[in-house]
């Protein structure tokens, strides 16, 4: 392997690997809590609506509906903040990634100096009230993105 191509493979392994353990991590830790997302959890969701309009609806919209042009890259270089609503990727991922992504932010789940808008909430909202926001915007999902959601789940635990 040449010098140059060893320069940008092995930071980049590291990264994938760093990344990993990352979320084996945090899977692990939230697991452990029994805290779930629970979008039919009355109390859960309510509490998560008042967090998500407190917090994320002015980046995510009040209808969970995203930035316009999510998918692409603006002039700085960082992305729109997504939908979280069925059109969105949010349901493609497991409850336990969710939660990581939430609380500790996407810089610190990818690594490697990647930028974004969204804030890790670690220290600002609790395990509690994370739960619940993800709990709010399940529950908007209609019944089959809920159920592939689900499925996500189970995929993930195995």
């Amino acid at each position: 392997m040449t010098a140059i191509r060893r320069r940008w493979v092995v930071p980049g392994f590291v990264a994938v690997i760093v990344a990993a353990a990352a979320v084996g991590t945090f899977a692990l830790l939230s697991s452990q809590s029994g805290a779930r997302i629970d979008p039919d959890n009355a109390r859960l969701v309510a509490l998560g609506g008042a967090v998500y309009a407190a917090e994320c609806a002015v980046c995510h919209g009040a209808n969970l509906e995203g930035q316009p042009n999510w998918r692409q890259r603006r002039a700085d270089g960082r992305l729109p903040a997504p939908p979280h609503d069925p059109s969105g990727h949010t349901w493609h991922h497991p409850d336990e990634q969710l939660f990581a992504l939430t609380k500790y932010g996407p810089a610190a789940l990818a690594g490697g100096g990647y930028e974004s808008d969204m804030p890790a909430y670690a220290g600002t909202l609790s395990d509690d009230e994370i739960w619940a926001v993800l709990s709010y915007i399940k529950s908007h999902w209609p019944a089959q993105i809920r159920e592939r959601h689900d499925q996500i789940n189970r995929a993930a635990q195995q």
